[in-house]
């Protein structure tokens, strides 16, 4: 019998680069050694979509159905079918289900000696922190007729990617300090002088008392940590509202691991707690994924295309500095983003707690990914005190601890429309310029938020409260104005946008001062509740109307309302309620 033989078409091609692929060393002076030839590893290849999507697409201007999305702007067939040859000569199975609808990610398994043959890549293993991680250096290389088929190939190297942007305030001496180190996230502070419940922080901003977010979804980004249900529902109980509805959603191995306060759990929690206790009756849903590009780009995805619990808006509070990022991955992970928009989604991210220089010790100036996105609302961060439900004094978050607002300019994206005639600062790189962040809140661990933390109660602040406060303000937006605001950036920047905002004067955050207008530290400032809720009503928005079919093949002309469908984190006509029972000043 004749030996079966091996197809050859992609392996005797000359290869390319794979623009953007380029990964840096892990840090010089650790000892590496081969990652194990037959491990096996599932890696992501993102491919081009079918269609680009328009201008009015992704600022939200025209919004598309899921099943407009999934016609017209999925993934591309010819590519999908290059991408599963190439992974059968390379002896690497697709995933069942991949790519998912609407999605233009196909999930490839296979050892370790046959992906570094496929991908031209050498892969080790080294230790990073306190975690043994695969890692690659330079770039990829794909077979000359992938070219411009594939965007990106993400899950090869699976070093940690982000972190959380949070910081605890009352934690004192060298042993706290290293407990919270220790587990690599947490910050210590010196004692907060003020500390408010979520709850208060929306009464100081307008948010409307008593109002409900009963319709709406919020989805939480989240790439470690964990919740125990019995913290939310002491904590509610200690607000005086009912105990939330609180989902975890598993994405690429991502699961709900609790740990302790000094780790990610500090980080889920805040999350969760300042959301739902600013959007009471908000639905809550976390979706854990692994921290690696890879797996933050599969849980942005999965939350803006799951049709069982249909998000209205994404909060996301972890990240990190552009540099420590990949083209591709920033790029994949933007598009995504841009997804979102066209179906009529928000997303609010964390701008980061490290000033302007974001933590990046080459004395530069830089800014946090994914806040940096063209496509997501970036939330920087304020020093709040205010008194009888009134604001006294607001200023840019710059303390002595070392903590203070992310911001700045783009090295990587380009100025968005939106931000034309903004006084924007000169970017340090030719091709970047996009203006981090476009608004503020409370952020500063002195003038922190009381939460619940694996059975303790904390003060913590950072930029990671603010774009859970954000993402509540807007589901009570989407209630009361009875469709998801979506991508509000292009109108929160004109005139009728800027007078929501409370205007941050004073402060900085290292390289940036605040001045009137728009500005590095705190973008167009804090919200004022009632008049952003108007300001981003999407009365003007349209979706895309379904293409009639010709009258020779149809007696009757297609009804206009065949065409809707149902919007992001809309489960029934919303309509704005009033809640029972205590007013907010007596919670």
């Amino acid at each position: 019998m004749a030996p079966t033989k091996v197809p050859t078409r992609f392996s005797m091609q000359q290869r390319t680069l794979l623009l953007g692929s380029e990964k840096a060393a892990a840090a010089p002076g650790i000892t590496r050694s081969p990652a194990p030839a037959g491990n096996r590893v599932t890696v992501s290849v993102i491919v081009r979509r079918k269609n680009p999507l328009k201008n009015t697409h992704i600022r939200g201007k025209e919004r598309l159905t899921r099943a407009q999305f999934r016609a017209s702007h999925g993934p591309d067939p010819e590519s999908v079918r290059l991408v599963k040859a190439f992974a059968k000569e390379f002896n690497l199975a697709v995933q069942p289900g991949t790519p998912a609808p609407g999605r233009r990610t196909i999930k490839l398994t296979g050892t370790i000696a046959n992906l570094q043959r496929a991908f031209g890549v050498s892969l080790m293993h080294t230790t990073v922190g306190a975690n043994l991680c695969r890692v690659r250096q330079g770039a990829i290389h794909l077979p000359k007729e992938l070219a411009g088929h594939v965007v990106a190939v993400l899950g090869l190297d699976n070093r940690p990617q982000a972190q959380p942007h949070f910081r605890i305030a009352g934690q004192q001496g060298p042993v706290a300090a290293r407990l919270a180190q220790g587990k690599g996230f947490a910050r210590p502070h010196a004692n907060a002088g003020i500390s408010y419940t979520p709850v208060q922080v929306g009464q100081l901003y307008g948010f409307p008392a008593n109002a409900t977010a009963s319709n709406q979804t919020i989805a939480l980004i989240e790439l470690g940590g964990g919740f125990r249900p019995a913290d939310i529902t002491a904590y509610f109980k200690s607000l005086g509202q009912k105990t939330p509805k609180v989902v975890a959603v598993s994405v690429s191995g991502g699961k709900n691991t609790p740990g302790d306060a000094n780790g990610a759990d500090g980080e889920v929690m805040l999350d969760i707690e300042v959301a739902a206790a600013v959007a009471p009756g908000s639905r809550i849903v976390v979706y854990f994924a692994p921290n690696t590009d890879q797996g933050f780009v599969d849980a942005i995805a999965s939350a803006i295309h799951d049709t069982k619990y249909n998000p209205s808006i994404i909060s996301i509070s972890w990240g990190a500095a552009e540099v420590n990022w990949t083209a591709q991955a920033m790029n994949a992970l933007d598009a995504a983003c841009q997804s979102a928009a066209a179906l009529g989604i928000s997303i609010t991210v964390a701008s980061g707690d490290n000033g302007s220089s974001d933590g990046v010790s080459d004395n530069g100036k830089h800014v946090d990914f994914p806040a940096s996105s063209p496509h997501v609302l970036a939330c920087g961060g304020t020093r709040l005190t205010g008194a009888n439900g009134t604001i006294t004094s607001e200023t840019v978050w710059n303390d002595a601890n070392g903590g203070a607002t992310g911001g700045g300019v783009s090295n990587f994206f380009p100025p968005p429309v939106w931000q034309n005639g903004t006084s924007l600062p000169k970017p340090p790189a030719a091709n970047g310029g996009r203006g981090v962040p476009d608004v503020a809140g409370n952020a500063d661990p002195e003038t922190g938020y009381t939460i619940r933390v694996d059975g303790q109660t904390l003060v913590i602040g950072g930029t990671s409260a603010v774009a859970p406060l954000w993402a509540g303000l807007l589901a009570l937006a989407n209630q009361q104005n009875g469709k998801s605001a979506g991508f509000i950036n292009p109108v929160i920047y004109t005139s009728k946008g800027n007078a929501a905002f409370r205007d941050i004067t004073q402060g900085n955050n290292g390289a940036f001062q605040a001045n009137s207008g728009w500005d590095a530290c705190t973008g167009l400032g804090s919200p004022v509740a009632p008049k952003l809720i108007t300001a981003v009503n999407p009365a003007g928005t349209t979706t895309a109307k379904k293409k009639s079919a010709p009258a020779k093949k149809s007696a009757k002309k297609a009804s206009a309302s065949k065409t809707a469908s149902k919007l992001p984190g809309k489960r029934k006509p919303p309509t704005l309620t009033q809640k029972r029972g205590r007013t907010s000043a007596q919670r």
